[in-house]
């Protein structure tokens, strides 16, 4: 990986424990009330707002190449699809990414991520397939017993060069974020910090034919979305550490 990252503070001295590859990513961002987004943080974790106004995402992608560190990928972990619903916050001082929902196909993945990492991981039927003009068609419905329903479906491909977001732009507000954030059933928090290098983004065009990932903490994703299309990224990840109060 290269060495080269526009994050703003030093690299964790213990050692990753995760490596994967994230493509076919969309960022699909809409300007949200504040105190709409607020209610859902627990204490402990501050809402990060970019000129007064929350922001939250929906992110479709695909997990490939991933791996613990020393070893060889695991069967019915190593590639699936992901999407996540997610805000942004800050804890001591740190911006990062607070996860309202992760859907994925890989139930072994929503089980070890839900019991490890403190992550509201779910289970969904998913499918994703790529045109010849280089366009994702992307659909998710949620399975997972007790969770509230959500699907996605729409198709996405990017419409401008790809090029690092300028450091002080929504792009860069939005995507620079080098870790996240999760809270156990007591309401201890955790860092979980990520590096990889600056993100390369294009802008893009999404049709959406479905859109109910907000359902379940009743947001719902009205108008015009600002979108953005990523290269490929490889990321490394450390395990979870304590913060906050």
């Amino acid at each position: 990986m290269e060495n080269r990252s526009d994050r703003t503070w030093p690299l964790p001295r213990r050692p990753w424990v995760m490596r994967m590859t994230w493509s076919e990513l969309l960022f699909a961002h809409w300007a949200i009330e504040p105190d709409a987004v607020a209610r859902w943080l627990p204490a402990g974790v501050t809402l990060d707002k970019h000129e007064r106004q929350a922001w939250v995402g929906v992110v479709p992608f695909l997990m490939s190449a991933v791996r613990p560190r020393f070893c060889p990928p695991i069967p019915g972990l190593s590639r699936f699809l992901e999407l996540n619903v997610r805000t942004y916050v800050t804890v001591d001082g740190k911006p990062g990414v607070w996860f309202f929902s992760l859907d994925a196909e890989s139930r072994v993945a929503v089980r070890m991520a839900r019991a490890g990492f403190h992550l509201p991981y779910m289970d969904a039927k998913m499918a994703m397939e790529t045109s010849p003009d280089g366009t994702i068609h992307y659909r998710s419905r949620r399975t997972h017993r007790g969770e509230p329903p959500a699907a996605w479906d729409a198709s996405y491909r990017a419409t401008g060069e790809f090029r690092e977001a300028e450091p002080g732009s929504l792009a860069h507000w939005l995507t620079a974020r080098y870790c996240l954030y999760a809270a156990n059933r007591r309401g201890q928090i955790y860092r979980g910090e990520i590096d990889h290098r600056p993100w390369k983004l294009a802008a893009a065009d999404c049709e959406r034919r479905t859109n109910r990932m907000g359902d379940g903490i009743g947001i719902p994703f009205e108008g015009q979305p600002h979108l953005l299309m990523a290269e490929p990224l490889t990321v490394r990840a450390w395990a979870l550490s304590k913060c906050g109060r």
